[in-house]
C-alpha cells in the first residue's frame, strides 16, 4: 500500500442548478458566491502537486522545528487533510523560503511550486489549497 500527499488548488466555482437563474435574482447569486459556500455552490479542485508520503514528511521536516508553519503542515499527519488559504500565505511563504537552503533539489522544486501557489492565493484570495493524504 502506497501513500501520497496531494495538493489540490481551487480552479473555479460554479452553481449547480437545473433552471436558469432569473435576471432579478442573479445579483443575489453573485453576492452568495462572494461571501462563501452555500447550497449548490461547487468548488472544482485540480491537482497541482503530489509527493510520496515519506518524502512529504522529510520535506516538512526542513521547516523550523516547533514553528507554526511546521505544525500547520503536520496537520496532514494528524487529520488526513488541511486547508491552506489567504490566512496562511505569509507564514508558510516565509517558512518554505527560509528552508530552501537546507532542502534537497527535489524538496526545493516542491517548495517553489508551493510558493507559486501561495502567490496565486495572494493575488486572488478566493483561491485555496486542499492538502490530503491518500492511501492506495
Amino acid at each position: 500500500m502506497s501513500e501520497t500527499v496531494v495538493f489540490s488548488q481551487l480552479s473555479r466555482k460554479f452553481i449547480d442548478e437545473n433552471d436558469a437563474t432569473p435576471d432579478a435574482a442573479q445579483q443575489v447569486v453573485y453576492y452568495s458566491l462572494a461571501i462563501g459556500h452555500h447550497l449548490g455552490v461547487i468548488d472544482c479542485l485540480e491537482t497541482a502537486l503530489s509527493c510520496p508520503w515519506p518524502d512529504y514528511l522529510a520535506w516538512i521536516a526542513t521547516l523550523a522545528e516547533g514553528s507554526t508553519a511546521r505544525r500547520k503542515m503536520e496537520g496532514v499527519s494528524k487529520y488526513g487533510e488541511i486547508v491552506i488559504d489567504a490566512n496562511h500565505i505569509a507564514m508558510l511563504a516565509s517558512a518554505f523560503d527560509a528552508a530552501l537552503s537546507v532542502q534537497t533539489p527535489q524538496q526545493q522544486a516542491w517548495s517553489k511550486i508551493l510558493l507559486s501557489m501561495l502567490h496565486d492565493i495572494h493575488q486572488e484570495s478566493a483561491i485555496y489549497l486542499m492538502v490530503r493524504r491518500l492511501r492506495d
